[in-house]
């Protein structure tokens, strides 16, 4: 059985709606494009990093059209390993419409989306999620994704959707190694999703009293 890795940037009050390019979001969203100024070569090697041994994608609809605009057009190669990988790999949709799925290699995942990524889960070794902050929602409560890189920027917006809202169920989490920042701010944390509940204890407690799971 394969991994559901989800890639998320986000900013310091965990906004990850529209980082790329102002026009990537047609709601009513004033800070589109807020990764491109703080975005170095570190981040972009750590990002492309997280991308190996990908066999597939997982996207919402939104996020699908986004890359479906782009990618196709961009020239692969050693420069520009992202494009060679998201241009070859599967793509899988989740989406209630009808997209448009002339991306090469797309395919629409019926409605029963929960039984849908678990068979993608079978059949691949490594499925990556790119944004599709409602997927994402989605993952989080049916408790479908294993692994967790997100990238959090020195920005604060104060509006936008939010990496966290409402599909999250309480976990868990273990670093799965040390954070990385690059020069612009940007920090890297990996982590691996847990399914049991957070342990609670009592600070003032010699040993802060970490109470066992029951």
């Amino acid at each position: 059985m394969g991994i559901i890795q989800i890639e998320l940037f986000a900013t310091l009050d965990l906004v990850g709606q529209s980082p790329g390019r102002p026009n990537e979001d047609p709601d009513d969203f004033p800070f589109g494009g807020w990764q491109a100024p703080v975005i170095d070569d570190v981040t972009g090697s750590q990002i492309a990093a997280a991308y190996e041994d990908t066999d597939a994608l997982l996207l919402g609809r939104r996020t699908y059209d986004i890359f479906a605009d782009y990618w196709p057009h961009q020239e692969g190669g050693q420069d520009n390993s992202i494009a060679t990988l998201f241009n070859r790999v599967p793509k899988y949709v989740a989406s209630r419409g009808r997209p448009d799925l002339g991306w090469a290699g797309s395919t629409q995942l019926g409605p029963d989306l929960p039984a849908a990524v678990r068979e993608i889960r079978e059949r691949h070794d490594k499925v990556c999620v790119v944004g599709s902050l409602n997927l994402v929602q989605t993952l989080l409560h049916e408790r479908l994704a294993d692994t967790l890189d997100l990238w959090l920027h020195p920005l604060v917006l104060g509006a936008g959707k939010k990496v966290f809202d409402g599909g999250e169920v309480p976990a868990g989490l273990t670093l799965l190694g040390p954070p990385e920042a690059s020069p612009h701010g940007v920090v890297h944390l990996r982590y691996g999703i847990g399914t049991t509940p957070p342990r609670t204890g009592d600070m003032t407690a010699p040993d802060r009293g970490a109470a066992p799971r029951s």
